[in-house]
């Protein structure tokens, strides 16, 4: 059973400069929610609450989020708005949650190497604290639903077009089943001619304990940094390793044109105002079509 889950969040945010100046990508909300509480929540419909967030400097803000403001709740308390301060309640009582400072910036795999003494012998989740993966079932349960069954590594993947493979980390392998692969090759963002497949790596992992000394053993490489990829790499020498298909739509907040179809994407749902932004969408295509003519 995967008790612990790791969000690495201590990337500098540069694609998002000047807004992450002095603010956290990960605390750039989707209307009103921070992107990562979004990612919290996912662990939680999992079953984790035992959350470990790799943080860095500039990152108080995410503790902050997360920590009971009591002058706020009294605010709110002495205004009435029940429905706010529940909210104010839920986010402080969502799941156990430690914060451990990336001191430098050495990449993915040398943050999660920083969660060695924190998850020791157990298999962990880790969910990169920038990606929203909108699900029916939980993307975090669907791995453990995997790692139950096979007892590996489990890593989640999505289709992506062809032309796109050199964006990502591309996997290769030996179909299981409809939705598992047994991996033989993973390639971090490969031509389109040596891609082995569209799967790319869609931001969320169950890995095991021996990650850990595989990471040790890892140099650097893309940016002089320890990638995670090239630790998995190792790993597949000795142990198997597979990859989940992952139901659901990923959303990549990490740019600002994907943080901009997401807001919208999400207000659409929102009932308190769908329907006039609706409409308000609708005029300005409107607009537009007519400026074209």
């Amino acid at each position: 059973m995967i008790k612990k889950a790791v969000i690495p969040a201590a990337g500098l945010g540069t694609r998002f400069l000047p807004a992450t100046k002095a603010q956290p990508k990960e605390m750039l909300p989707i209307i009103d929610t921070p992107t990562i509480q979004y990612v919290v929540q996912e662990c939680v419909d999992s079953g984790i609450e035992d959350i470990l967030i790799i943080s860095g400097k500039g990152k108080r803000s995410i503790e902050d989020h997360f920590d009971r403001n009591i002058e706020l709740e009294s605010r709110i308390q002495e205004k009435e708005d029940e429905a706010i301060y529940n909210q104010l309640r839920h986010i402080e009582n969502m799941a156990n949650i430690h914060f451990i400072r990336q001191k430098e910036l050495n990449g993915l795999g040398d943050a999660i190497y920083h969660a060695r003494f924190h998850c020791g012998n157990e298999p962990f989740a880790v969910l990169l604290g920038d990606t929203i993966i909108d699900s029916v079932i939980p993307v975090t349960q669907q791995l453990i639903d995997s790692y139950e069954q096979y007892q590996q590594t489990v890593i989640a993947v999505e289709t992506v077009p062809w032309e796109k493979v050199s964006r990502y980390g591309i996997v290769g392998g030996t179909k299981l089943s409809d939705k598992i692969l047994q991996l033989t090759e993973l390639i971090e963002k490969p031509d389109r001619d040596k891609a082995p497949s569209n799967l790319a790596i869609a931001g969320r992992y169950i890995l095991t304990p021996e990650i850990f000394p595989a990471l040790e053993k890892t140099q650097r490489g893309k940016g002089n940094e320890i990638q995670l990829t090239d630790a998995l790499r190792l790993m597949m020498k000795t142990e198997s390793i597979v990859a989940t298909q992952i139901e659901g739509k990923r959303y990549d907040i990490g740019n600002k044109l994907d943080f901009l179809k997401t807001t919208v994407e999400f207000a659409l749902r929102r009932k308190e105002f769908s329907k006039p932004f609706e409409q308000f969408l609708r005029e300005t295509i409107k607009r537009l079509d007519e400026q074209v003519k």
